[in-house]
């Protein structure tokens, strides 16, 4: 259960989307579940017209979101300056991007009684989105649609956006977060993953890298999406190009690396995130050849050595960082992430250790790739 079940009932989704500028009735409304974190519902409406149109609506995890008005300020500043340089770009074609409607007040946001804050989406019609990638187009087209993104705000000044959660990305922070969770053992559950425990101290070199780079001016600090998950890229229904990047409560300051990284991770494994079979885990180097050739291909322009040179390196660091997370939260009691079957955070971790397994094992090709992708000839 996510920390805000009681606040989320769906008999009420109605009166929740018309305090939005909604046009038309209200005909019904289904949770999508896929996300970790906030309450998400797809609604439709109908129009005066005859004609339906559906919308996004959510409510932000104000346990995770500490400032949820902060969350807000920094995704209207984003999907302003994005909906602006589309537009642009295109000469007056809309494009598929993401848009806030605004509430009857004015805001583009409502806050109830309960303290809930919900906020509305278009729904992008036409697309869908995946858990697991089938093959290497899609691949491609998660890695370009993430450094579009990145291309996009690459103008923005990233001391203009608050961090949403702070040291989200700091793996120094979280090893030793997990660590002081395992002398505490606070619901005695350390004996069942003694061995997920030894697997990350023997990586605690790890963890550091791209943190000392940035403290020596190596690496810039960018505005970034930081949570890069492949089910966050909507893709077009027929064609499966790149249309819309979703999700963006963690769009903050960061290194342009923690994006690349969440992509390897969620897009080369061969399995969903929660596999339980530690054997079907497999890493595949050619999503990861095609996430790079994409990824470069919107980004080259704006990267520097130092961060195309740490690109495969990445993947190995931000897989670490999420099985760090996903074994703290199944330490202290799954109070972060939503579960759904005993041990969840547990079976998460161990998913992601495995992989890291693997992509240790072919970090020198994928290196090897990324030196030969962006020799100057």
């Amino acid at each position: 259960m996510t920390p805000d079940d009681s606040a989320c009932n769906p008999d009420n989704i109605a009166e929740i989307g018309d305090l939005f500028a909604i046009e038309g009735e209200f005909v019904g409304g289904r949770e999508i579940s896929s996300g970790h974190i906030n309450r998400t519902y797809c609604v439709t409406y109908r129009k005066f017209d005859g004609t339906e149109e559906r919308y996004v609506l959510q409510r932000i995890n104000n346990k995770v979101f500490k400032d949820p008005y902060a969350v807000m300020r920094n995704v209207e500043k984003v999907t302003r300056h994005i909906n602006w340089k589309v537009l642009r770009r295109r000469k007056g074609a809309p494009g598929q991007t993401l848009n806030l409607y605004p509430a009857r007040g004015g805001r583009n946001y409502i806050t109830l009684p309960d303290g809930g804050l919900w906020r509305c989406y278009n729904y992008i019609e036409g697309t869908h989105t995946y858990d697991i990638v089938e093959n290497t187009r899609q691949a491609y087209q998660a890695g370009y649609a993430f450094g579009s993104f990145q291309e996009l705000v690459s103008d923005m000044v990233p001391s203009d956006l608050v961090e949403t959660i702070p040291d989200f990305h700091n793996t120094r922070k979280r090893y030793d977060r997990l660590m002081e969770v395992v002398l505490a053992d606070p619901c005695g559950r350390l004996d069942s993953c003694r061995h997920e425990v030894a697997l990350i101290q023997q990586r605690e070199d790890c963890v550091d890298v791209l943190l000392d780079l940035q403290r020596q001016g190596i690496l810039p600090v960018r505005i970034t999406h930081n949570d890069t998950k492949i089910n966050n890229v909507m893709l077009d229904a027929d064609t499966d190009e790149a249309v819309c990047v979703i999700d963006l409560d963690t769009v903050m300051p960061g290194l342009a690396l923690y994006d690349v990284g969440d992509i390897i991770r969620t897009v080369t494994t061969s399995t969903a995130e929660d596999e339980e079979d530690l054997s079907k885990i497999r890493f595949r180097i050619s999503m990861f050849q095609s996430i790079i050739d994409g990824y470069l291909d919107a980004a080259r322009s704006f990267l520097t050595r130092a961060e195309i040179d740490y690109l495969a390196f990445s993947g190995k660091l931000i897989t670490l960082e999420v099985g760090i997370r996903f074994l703290t939260d199944y330490l202290e009691g799954d109070v972060y992430f939503k579960t759904s079957k005993p041990n969840h955070n547990l079976i998460r971790a161990r998913t992601q250790l495995q992989l890291v397994s693997c992509l240790e094992a072919e970090l020198n090709d994928m290196e090897k790739f990324v030196r030969k992708r962006t020799a100057i000839s």
